[in-house]
């Protein structure tokens, strides 16, 4: 049986079951807290609150949150292997590097074509997390993770994105990538990944669903990659019914097999941090939460005539598909949209 590491150990990929394909326990600033945290930060009743919040995300119907928090998101398995200890829910861990633009002074100076030379860092990093697993704690990570956006392929950014194919050439596992839609920085990885020899089978466009434009859309979807309609509930990027037409357009087209569905929200981000601030991002984003794709978002689509097979679909098989060790052929195999 094919399995899939999860922050709990490898499951079986039939355990999947719903699936949320975007979506973060926690996004924080490492350096920030360790200075400034005593304004924001207590560890026992962040722990609390995601308690509750992951096990309303059980209670709703979803089995599994995909979590694409790497370096840059201020990733630390430990704390949500002890969240995970408390929910029943499987959560899936990613090794990567977030950037918008340039590196990290910590790879700046090693690695091929660098002052000091040397292999590429954050290839061994990625490989030894999926490999042997991930800060010591034995848990392994399941995909890749990395970020392409309105800078564009800059000098450093084609550096994370080598690093990153040469890891899912050596390795195989999937890659999910962070795009700017209104840019449509999705072509530029999509290119840079079949120059380089992924199999764009395996990869998730994020964040593509905060555009409308279908010609966009399709043509990610046409070489084989899925797209992520990852970030329902932030309506300053594309409002929900606008989501929702698009989806069930595209549906209609034959292409629910290449949809993912997510909110890119958490139980925390201190991009938010204090009251004041979290107060203000609840009026601006009232849905921006784990619940609203299972209350308002499913009801809304089969409103819209998406059949409930093309829903699992999207939720279960699409992502059992991208977690599988054998590959699909590229580009489109089926114009039914349906599993």
């Amino acid at each position: 049986m094919a399995t899939v590491q999860t922050v709990r150990g490898p499951i079986d990929l039939d355990s999947m079951g719903m699936t949320l394909m975007h979506e973060h326990v926690f996004v924080l600033t490492p350096d920030v807290m360790q200075n400034y945290g005593h304004e924001y930060w207590d560890e026992e009743q962040r722990v609390a609150d995601a308690v509750v919040k992951l096990r309303a995300l059980k209670e709703a119907g979803v089995d599994t949150i995909v979590d694409p928090t790497v370096v840059g998101l201020g990733r630390y398995i430990p704390r949500v292997e002890r969240i995970n200890a408390e929910v029943d829910i499987n959560i899936i861990p990613a090794t990567g590097l977030y950037t918008f633009d340039e590196i990290p002074h910590f790879f700046a100076y090693r690695g091929p074509d660098t002052l000091l030379g040397g292999p590429e860092l954050m290839t061994e990093m990625f490989v030894r997390d999926i490999r042997e697993g991930i800060t010591g704690t034995g848990i392994k990570a399941a995909f890749l993770k990395c970020v392409v956006e309105a800078h564009g392929m800059t000098a450093d950014q084609a550096r994370v994105q080598t690093a990153i194919c040469e890891t899912h050439r050596e390795t195989g596992v999937p890659i999910t990538v962070h795009t700017n839609a209104a840019h449509q920085t999705g072509r530029l990885a999509m290119e840079f990944y079949a120059r380089h020899g992924v199999d764009l089978t395996k990869v998730v466009i994020g964040h593509a669903g905060d555009s409308n434009d279908l010609d966009y859309l399709k043509s990610i979807m046409d070489q084989g990659a899925s797209i992520g309609c990852d970030r329902f509930g932030l309506d300053m990027f594309n409002p929900t019914p606008e989501r929702v037409e698009t989806i069930a357009t595209l549906c209609s087209q034959g292409y629910a097999d290449r949809i993912v569905l997510g909110h890119d929200a958490a139980c925390y981000m201190d991009f938010f941090s204090g009251e004041t601030t979290q107060e203000i991002l609840r009026q601006a984003a009232p849905n921006w939460h784990y619940l609203h794709i299972s209350t308002d978002v499913l009801p809304a689509l089969a409103d819209k005539g998406v059949t409930d097979e093309q829903i699992r679909t999207m939720m279960v098989d699409n992502p059992r598909r991208y977690f599988a060790t054998e590959t699909c052929s590229q580009g489109r195999g089926s114009s039914t949209g349906e599993a």
